[in-house]
């Protein structure tokens, strides 16, 4: 029998730009509980909700400070606890961000770990002496700098993978585990669904603390991908980040420590486990490691071609062993929105949509982002004073000091390259602010002022034809037919550059999904079947069923079932 997680379509809610309740221009839990209706009509089954915690926001609350409360800007344990149930009552479920790797400098641990060398908790972090007045070794921090920061007050070394604001956890301490475990139990007590879980492969670094030798520091990494150009200079920036950060993630223990929360886990039924990794070996055997994995090389392209699906597929089910599950993806908090990303500046509507179709018939778990249901884009920030995303003011300052870019064109590239501009408020209708929050309030970032020309809630909820209409619609048309949920994924016509065409088996029913991913009409011959498929969806309003030649129009989507197999 199918677990909930293998049926769902996940919704990621990023909860300072949903909805704004209390009117302060950040969005809150009382927010949230007064969209839980739209969740429920658009058809969504289950939410994943990026960090809710404490913290002093240095990496957009990814840096905790209480693993165990609420950010009072965003409420109370009583304000969350109503948002869950509200999602219990209409069916759906609820999965948090689980932060691993690392805490806050300004979590009550790190305060204790830091104030002397024998205190209690001095080993719940990774300390190091250092060598000759140096950090150990010549490791990074993937946000810049050398990964080792001195602290005065015990003269000693600590390790973070991240900002030097947010210490790495040392894993191989028992006690450490535990009290992460406990934190499982406390949400999971309260009857949270489950938890992704954030940077997973960063937990352990290499216990021997080796030089890595890649020759290369992040400047000069930041300068080669800068003027890459050609697919061949991309894949050499990637193997070099590779290098420099060998000795710093996917270490030996990993697996044995998935193995341990996956017996947290199993104390409590029917909850799940996805990570943010899109390696296979986290499954495990399939039943004792992580539930499900993300898919994330299926959106490493700025085009989703029928060819680039069908290779990405082929490369990936095949691998998943028995008791695993797909967990497929388009975008979230961290990547750009789909609409931006995947657009060609003429077609860039239809194109999501027809990705929209694919992300949702084929195998495997659906993870959905907040405002890509109504085509949001990514926000331009003009003016540095406006990024609330370190990594913005990261790409600011090295654009100027690396290329002597001009403050306007630094400010460009930061906006491209940082995080706020998929993070920008929720566009609920055509009202100032975008209805996130009350006229002459400040949101916490800009609003894209695209919530004029249609790019609302409000306005496409009135429109029958639009986009956000499209997503509810497919979202039924998925929840109707068993076998886009359950069924074997089985490719066809696989010489086609741009038809995607794939069968859908299952016991109870099969399906044919036929998705033109090009901008020109297509002729193709349907497979023969014994009875010809009756469409059950179709993007263009087609009826009946469908034989022989099929006259496609560009990026038209159609789903059909097979009838009297």
């Amino acid at each position: 029998m199918m677990k909930w997680w293998q049926k769902a379509v996940f919704y990621q809610i990023y909860p300072r730009s949903f909805s704004d309740g209390n009117g302060d221009g950040i969005g809150d839990f009382q927010g949230m509980i007064s969209k839980l209706d739209y969740l429920d009509d658009l058809g969504v089954d289950a939410i994943w909700l990026s960090p809710h915690y404490p913290s002093p926001l240095r990496d957009c609350g990814y840096d905790i400070s209480d693993y165990c409360s609420v950010a009072p800007e965003y409420g109370t344990l009583d304000d969350f606890y109503e948002f869950l149930d509200g999602l219990h009552k209409r069916g759906m479920y609820l999965i948090l961000d689980l932060v691993l790797n690392h805490t806050s400098d300004q979590h009550p641990w790190f305060i204790e770990s830091r104030s002397s060398r024998d205190n209690p908790k001095r080993d719940w972090y990774i300390w190091h002496a250092g060598e000759n007045g140096m950090p150990p070794n010549n490791w990074f921090s993937t946000f810049g700098g050398s990964a080792w920061e001195f602290d005065p007050q015990t003269k000693e070394y600590y390790y973070h993978f991240f900002f030097k604001e947010q210490p790495d956890l040392n894993w191989r301490n028992s006690q450490v585990r535990e009290a992460i475990w406990d934190v499982a139990r406390f949400w999971l007590d309260l009857g949270v669904d489950g938890f992704r879980l954030d940077a997973v492969g960063t937990i352990y670094e290499d216990s021997l603390l080796s030089d890595q030798h890649a020759g290369i520091n992040l400047d000069d990494l930041y300068v080669l991908e800068r003027n890459s150009k050609i697919p061949q200079e991309h894949t050499r920036v990637v193997e070099l980040w590779e290098e420099i950060f060998k000795y710093q993630h996917d270490q030996p223990g990993m697996h044995e420590l998935m193995r341990e929360l996956r017996e947290v886990i199993n104390e409590y039924p029917d909850r799940v486990l996805v990570g943010e990794t899109d390696d296979l070996s986290y499954y495990g055997n399939g039943s004792d490691e992580l539930h499900m994995v993300f898919n994330f090389p299926l959106m490493r392209t700025r085009r989703l071609s029928a060819d680039w699906v069908r290779t990405n597929q082929s490369e990936r089910l095949e691998r998943i062993p028995k008791g695993g599950w797909a967990c497929n993806t388009l975008g979230n908090h961290d990547s750009a929105r789909m609409m931006s990303e995947y657009g060609d500046g003429i077609h860039d509507e239809c194109i999501v949509r027809v990705n929209l179709a694919i992300l949702l018939t084929l195998k495997g778990t659906p993870f959905l982002f907040n405002g890509e249901e109504i085509g949001m884009t990514n926000a331009v920030l003009t003016n540095p004073d406006e990024f609330r995303d370190p990594l913005s003011l990261r790409t600011y300052e090295m654009e100027m000091r690396l290329f002597n870019c001009p403050g306007d064109e630094a400010a460009s590239c930061a906006s491209g390259n940082g995080r706020d501009k998929t993070r920008s408020p929720m566009q609920w209708k055509n009202a100032p602010n975008g209805g996130f929050c009350p006229q002459g309030i400040k949101p916490w970032l800009p609003v894209n002022q695209d919530y004029q020309q249609g790019v609302n809630v409000e306005t496409q909820l009135a429109n029958d034809s639009s986009l956000w209409h499209y997503y509810k619609n497919l979202l039924s048309i998925r929840r109707e037919n068993p076998a886009l949920v359950e069924g074997e994924y089985q490719p066809m016509m696989e010489d086609d550059q741009d038809i995607l065409v794939f069968r859908r088996i299952s016991t109870v029913q099969n399906c044919l999904v036929i998705c033109n991913t090009c901008s020109e009409n297509r002729i193709i011959k349907i497979p023969h079947f014994k009875h010809p498929p009756r469409i059950v969806y179709s993007s263009l309003g087609r009826e009946g069923t469908i034989g022989g030649d099929l006259r496609l129009k560009p990026f038209e989507v159609l789903i059909m079932e097979e009838v009297n197999i």
